[in-house]
């Protein structure tokens, strides 16, 4: 980087006037300079003028009285100085250039040796490096506060995946300080084994990996979705990796809930056209079996009748159901203890547990946790979730965990059970319209509970495995005053 180094300002520390009256001159006799030069002619002085009104460059004598020019370096680094410093002595020494270089001298040069070309090859040297060192610090400096400011984690790890450098948002998405993860290997964040063999083998043979979807573990053991970027370096034959994490959590669930929405929307309009086109045969029947009640000329036919009558009326009644799980909610919203609603609904189901000998595990928070809700319609949807978790568990060695927690925004409610688990196949259809796993159930339960809790703005999360049991995870926004 080229800089005008001949109007720069130069300071030279040397307690031998004559020897300073000598340097000052070949410099001088640099064509066309106009360096303004000062003098200071002891140790104590030149730290005093460094630390008042910084130079451009430094000469300085190695002997010093009791101090050296090695001294010299030292504290200038302590102070923070930046400009180049050039190292003067009366003989060659290879060990006291070594020292110079050691603590940052951009030169070393031998009294005796000088001219005005080594003298006008140093200063150059000197500033063009010094120059280049600074715009090389300016740019790490910026690039260091976008890696500290970033919302993403940015991070770099060695070639084989351990954490060599991450900036602060790994805490918020992960709940790991940026220390702790130092040292921890990049797949013992990710949550499934195939995902860390598809990078591991991805980065051996395509050196990059581009806005993957990945699932993250927080500290807490929740899951975080993510997409992930990384890119494998090689600098002076040391592999290393540099990635970006960024959290599409709430995005997810935002898509997962559109989704949802637009199946109960479609199911709800399948169910009142099919409603509408039964019901008016069904009509016609149970209209023509009351009208044949009156002629029935015997026992038999009658028995018939009420049959047929019997089932018209369950088949009217099912339809009068089904319209009635499709349509939105209609909620009446108030201030309410969420706690106090979770006690009326495991008030409800406690014969059920006692019963099969379920343990029951309850964990609340001292303060009453208020939410907007419609109390009743509330009671239905999570008694619900309740009688299915209970349902799924075994005798005598049931586990069921009620635990409810807030933040900053939310309340956040957790229903676990260790029963039998639900396969991922099946956890992706959970909330369907007639989906159903219980042998005589209908598919209506879970669709109406998951109508109620979108109308509560409460967002409902499952995760489960087949023989490791079921967590329901579902977060209501708080009640604000204003």
């Amino acid at each position: 980087m080229a800089v005008n180094y001949k109007n720069a300002n130069i300071l030279i520390v040397d307690d031998d006037e004559d020897d300073f009256i000598i340097t000052s001159e070949y410099i001088r006799s640099i064509s066309g300079n106009t360096f303004q030069i000062k003098w200071s002619p002891s140790y104590k002085d030149g730290i005093s003028k460094l630390e008042d009104n910084p130079y451009d460059l430094y000469f300085v004598d190695y002997r010093l009285g009791a101090k050296s020019g090695v001294d010299f370096l030292k504290e200038a680094q302590l102070k923070g100085c930046e400009s180049p410093i050039v190292l003067l002595t009366g003989k060659g020494n290879y060990t006291v250039d070594i020292q110079a270089m050691e603590y940052g001298a951009v030169d070393y040069l031998v009294k005796t040796e000088l001219n005005v070309e080594k003298m006008e090859r140093c200063i150059r040297y000197a500033l063009d490096r010094a120059a280049t060192l600074q715009a090389l610090k300016a740019n790490e400096r910026k690039y260091r506060t976008i890696f500290e400011k970033s919302k993403d984690v940015v991070f770099v790890t060695d070639a084989q995946l351990n954490f060599i450098d991450v900036n602060n948002a790994i805490k918020n998405l992960l709940g790991y300080p940026a220390k702790e993860v130092l040292g921890m290997n990049l797949c013992d964040l990710i949550d499934q084994a195939q995902h860390k063999k598809f990078l591991q083998q991805s980065l051996q043979h395509r050196y990059e990996v581009n806005d993957w979807e990945v699932a993250f573990i927080t500290k807490e053991k929740e899951k975080k979705c993510c997409t992930l970027t990384v890119s494998a370096k090689d600098n002076e034959n040391k592999g290393y990796v540099q990635g970006i994490i960024h959290d599409i959590t709430s995005l997810k669930k935002i898509e997962k809930a559109n989704l949802q929405g637009e199946k109960l929307a479609a199911a709800g309009r399948l169910v009142r056209t099919i409603a509408h086109e039964v019901r008016n045969p069904l009509n016609n029947i149970t209209l023509s079996i009351e009208q044949m009640q009156h002629d029935a000329k015997d026992d038999s036919m009658a028995l018939y009748m009420n049959i047929i009558q019997r089932n018209s009326k369950r088949i009217n009644d099912l339809i009068s159901e089904l319209l009635y799980t499709s349509r939105p909610a209609e909620n009446t919203l108030e201030k309410q203890a969420l706690q106090t609603i979770l006690d009326d609904v495991i008030s409800i189901c406690l014969d059920r547990l006692t019963l099969k000998h379920i343990q029951l595990y309850v964990n609340y928070p001292d303060n009453m946790i208020a939410i907007l809700a419609d109390r009743e319609k509330l009671k239905l949807a999570l008694l619900n979730i309740l009688i299915n978790a209970i349902e799924a568990m075994e005798e005598n060695v049931g586990l069921l965990s009620i635990i409810l927690h807030e933040n900053e925004t939310h309340a956040v409610l957790t229903i676990k059970d260790n029963g039998c688990g639900i396969s991922e196949e099946n956890i992706s259809r959970l909330f369907e319209p007639y989906f159903t796993q219980k042998r005589n159930g209908v598919g209506l339960g879970l669709t109406f509970t998951l109508n109620i809790l979108q109308a509560h703005k409460a967002n409902i999360e499952v995760n489960s495995k087949p023989g490791q049991g079921t967590t329901f995870t579902i977060s209501f926004p708080l009640f604000q005053e204003n």
